[in-house]
């Protein structure tokens, strides 16, 4: 399975850039690279991929994974200082860019979550929700949530806000109230829907697919590796090394199920719904040139201002420059 070019790019750079090249191991003294991270993310699949298989000091690294209880903890660490990579979207870099902050992105993954019905379920398109009880992870401005009222009203002047019963909620509990059919609908983070589809649930609608239908013309990554720009141009080689890391875990976890079948307890799941997890995993690996993929992020900002004005977005209207990586682009 292919990697994105930006990814081969970023790995001849550090080809040229390092005397220990892709296989040689790292000195004692390789430099440490602070990852903060949620205990239970998906993150950790790729982080433990890496440190499993010593990708990060075959590049002459050594990441250092640092636990979070939650996401505002990992960021305001990483506006102290305290790490040097966090994952998080582009639209927190470009507010907290627009605010003076040199945050940085590379695109980490795509996959985003969806509107998930039962197989069974008399509901076969977003008129069909009108009435209905929806479940919505992440709060009334979580970007998926936006994305898709946006498409409702767009072409079927649906305002599922007030059309449809909303219930906000923790991602378990509402795929648990989805799977004892309190909910009619649930819109949830891509891994549990991933679980949800391997228990007898059919995706009714994706943000990804509202996403293209609003402007977009491929996938956009939802998450990426974040941090600051003075940190990637005072180690240009770590930050570089970082990534291609980051791509060789990505290559092994595209092509290998032996790999998966490794990390199922730290996925925490078997058989059908590792699978699914897998696949869905795979399907989110960022293969496009980056300025497609900011381009289209630039576009879907503009939308996501429009639908959650400034308190998703901050002053700033247009997404701000250098909000994705530079350095990828090349």
């Amino acid at each position: 399975m292919n990697i994105s070019r930006r990814v081969l790019c970023a790995a001849a750079l550090l080809t040229a850039a390092s005397p220990l090249g892709f296989h040689a191991s790292a000195a004692p003294s390789a430099p440490k690279i602070r990852v903060g991270v949620l205990k239970f993310g998906t993150v950790n699949w790729e982080l433990d991929t890496i440190k499993h298989n010593k990708f990060d000091t075959a590049n002459g690294v050594d990441v250092e994974v640092v636990y979070f209880a939650g996401e505002d903890a990992t960021n305001v660490a990483m506006l102290a200082g305290d790490l040097d990579v966090i994952v998080s979207d582009w639209l927190w870099v470009s507010r907290q860019r627009s605010e003076g902050e040199d945050l940085t992105l590379a695109p980490y993954s795509t996959a985003v979550g969806a509107i998930m019905v039962k197989e069974d379920a008399p509901i076969r398109a977003i008129p069909d929700l009108v009435g209905k009880k929806i479940g919505v992870t992440g709060g009334s401005l979580d970007k998926s949530w936006l994305l898709i009222q946006g498409l409702a009203q767009r072409d079927h002047k649906i305002d599922l806000t007030r059309e449809a019963e909303i219930v906000f909620g923790a991602p378990p509990l509402l795929s648990e109230k989805a799977v004892s059919g309190e909910l009619d609908a649930v819109l949830n983070f891509w891994h549990f829907c991933a679980r949800l589809e391997a228990n007898g649930f059919r995706r009714l609608i994706g943000a990804d697919d509202a996403a293209r239908a609003l402007g977009a013309s491929g996938p956009v990554s939802a998450l990426g590796y974040v941090f600051h720009d003075k940190w990637a141009n005072e180690n240009p080689d770590v930050a570089t090394s970082f990534i291609k890391a980051s791509a060789q875990a990505k290559k092994l976890l595209a092509e290998s199920d032996a790999e998966w079948q490794r990390l199922a307890p730290v996925v925490r799941a078997e058989g059908r719904e590792l699978e699914v997890l897998r696949d869905r995993y795979r399907e989110g690996i960022p293969r496009r040139p980056l300025a497609e993929e900011e381009s289209d992020a630039a576009k879907l900002y503009e939308i996501l201002a429009e639908l959650g004005g400034e308190k998703l977005v901050g002053e700033a209207r247009h997404m701000a420059p250098g909000t994705f990586w530079a350095a990828l682009k090349t």
